[in-house]
C-alpha cells in the first residue's frame, strides 16, 4: 500500500481468538454496554452513554472520525466488545497513535493486548510506518500495562495535553519504532 493513501476500507485483521473488523450500527447494544460503564469511560476521552441513541450517534458521526477504526470480535461468541484504531495516522511523517477501550467484562484477559499487537503488525508491514504511538491519562494502569505488553516504550509524560472532561490531563507516552 503506498503509505500516502489513507485506509479506503477497514481490512479485516484476524488474531487467535479475535476478529479487528469494520464497526457497524448492528455493533451499537454490545457497544453500549460498555460504553454506559463508568468504570470503563473514566479512561476515554468521550463521555459515559446514557442511552441506546447515544452509542448510536457515537457510531454515525464519532467513530468515521478515526483513521481506522476496528471492531473486536470475540471469535468464540461473535460478541463485539470493544475497539481499536488509529486515533490519527500521518503517512506523510509514517507515524500514527493508536487508541483502544475494551468492555470491562473481558479486563485482564490479553485480548486488547493482542488487538493491539495486530494493528501495530498492521501499521508496520502494511502501511510503512515508522512509529506507532499511544497515550494514557497517567492513572491508566491498565493501559500502561497493555502498552508495555506490546512492546511499546514509556518515553514520558506530557504535561496538561489534553483537556477532556472539564480538566487539563497529564497523559503518559509509550511508542514503537519499527527497527
Amino acid at each position: 500500500m503506498n503509505r500516502l493513501e489513507k485506509i479506503a476500507e477497514v481490512p479485516v485483521i484476524e488474531t487467535e481468538r479475535l476478529l479487528l473488523r469494520k464497526i457497524t450500527i448492528d455493533d451499537a447494544e454490545d457497544m453500549y454496554v460498555y460504553a454506559s460503564d463508568e468504570e470503563v469511560t473514566k479512561s476515554v476521552t468521550w463521555e459515559t452513554h446514557a442511552s441506546l441513541t447515544d452509542t448510536i450517534e457515537f457510531i454515525e458521526t464519532f467513530i468515521p472520525r478515526y483513521d481506522a477504526p476496528w471492531g473486536i470480535e470475540l471469535k468464540e461468541n461473535g460478541k463485539f466488545i470493544g475497539t481499536v484504531h488509529f486515533v490519527w495516522w500521518q503517512p506523510e511523517h509514517a507515524c500514527a497513535e493508536l487508541g483502544y477501550v475494551l468492555s470491562k467484562d473481558y479486563w485482564g484477559r490479553g485480548l486488547i493486548t493482542e488487538a493491539v499487537r495486530a494493528v501495530i503488525s498492521f501499521g508496520f508491514d502494511q502501511l510503512d510506518l515508522v512509529r506507532i504511538q499511544a497515550r494514557c491519562f497517567v492513572d491508566n494502569k491498565g493501559s500502561e500495562r497493555v502498552m508495555n505488553k506490546a512492546g511499546m516504550s514509556y518515553e514520558g509524560i506530557s504535561r496538561k495535553a489534553m483537556y477532556v472532561k472539564g480538566e487539563h490531563k497529564d497523559l503518559k507516552v509509550y511508542a514503537v519504532i519499527n527497527e
